[in-house]
């Protein structure tokens, strides 16, 4: 069993404090992981409902704010909708996956977990004007 840590980053140089999830299997694939990921944020969000949500991609029918995304009527998150929106975005380059100091490119990508590993989602932020 292993205990991934996760990170966000933005280009502009923020970076989250991370959390972490345990894994039991050894090797997943990007794809997992990040469903995983988005499940256990959507699963949190929905037990709490807190004005923000927190979490990797923008829920529809949102605004950002400072910390997250409000959004505009209360209620609970799909995690399915959630993670096609996440995998969609890492399709799009809208976010970086960074297992260790590694990029990985591909959804169907397999990676070893260790007892500790860090995976980085470098969020990238558009250029004004670019």
């Amino acid at each position: 069993m292993g205990f991934v840590t996760f990170v966000d980053e933005t280009t502009s140089g923020g970076r989250s404090d991370g959390w972490g999830l345990e894994i039991t299997e050894e090797r997943l694939s990007v794809r997992e992981l990040i469903r995983r990921r988005v499940f256990q944020e959507v699963a949190e969000y929905n037990a709490r409902t807190p004005e923000v949500f927190q979490g990797l991609v923008q829920p529809e029918d949102t605004e950002r704010v400072l910390n997250g995304y409000a959004l505009r009527t209360p209620r609970r998150i799909d995690p399915e909708k959630q993670s096609a929106l996440a995998l969609k975005a890492f399709a799009g380059n809208g976010f970086l996956v960074l297992v260790g100091d590694r990029q990985v490119t591909e959804l169907d990508e397999e990676i070893e977990l260790g007892l500790s590993t860090e995976v980085t989602f470098l969020k990238l932020v558009a250029l004004v004007g670019g």
